[in-house]
């Protein structure tokens, strides 16, 4: 092993996958949607996960006020929506307008489901850890649902493309 700068081993992780999280937005009266490249599965009992969200995104205010989020994982026909999901701010946009994306209604809580993806779990929020510049939330999943046909998530790659994986 070499020494190397933090920034460049770091960029080694990739191909990482890629989800979207979906909160409600109280002030605007509409669902928003945030491109995540890190979350995971924190517990099994109660089934947990995890998001991580910058301090300055519109989707860390409406998480933090509403408390609940969508965790989903989308589909490789929605590349496009989960690249401009990522590049425009809720605060501005109606990113389900925008996009196309079709809401679907939750079973468990506010913030709806994406029709179309690979999956989505419905998650209360349960606590929070301050990591630097970021919120990690620790959401209960209350609820799943999964696709009616099995496809693959999508990855984000080292170039910052969004990529299915082949196959």
């Amino acid at each position: 092993m070499k020494p190397c700068d933090p920034e460049e081993a770091l960029q080694l992780k990739y191909p990482e996958p890629v989800a979207l999280a979906v909160s409600y937005d109280e002030q605007n009266r509409r669902p928003n949607i945030i491109t995540l490249g890190w979350f995971m599965r924190t517990s099994f009992s109660p089934p947990m996960c995890a998001i991580s969200v910058g301090h300055t995104r519109h989707s860390h205010t409406t998480i933090s006020r509403g408390g609940e989020f969508v965790l989903v994982l989308p589909s490789r026909h929605q590349i496009e929506a989960v690249l401009h999901c990522g590049t425009v701010s809720g605060r501005d946009h109606d990113k389900f307008a925008e996009t196309g994306l079709k809401a679907l209604p939750a079973t468990a809580v506010r913030p709806p489901l994406i029709e179309g993806a690979v999956l989505a779990l419905e998650c209360r929020v349960a606590g929070t850890c301050e990591s630097g510049d970021h919120t990690i939330f620790i959401g209960e999943v209350l609820a799943g649902h999964i696709a009616e046909k099995p496809q693959s998530p999508l990855f984000s790659m080292p170039d910052g493309s969004i990529e299915p994986l082949p196959g």
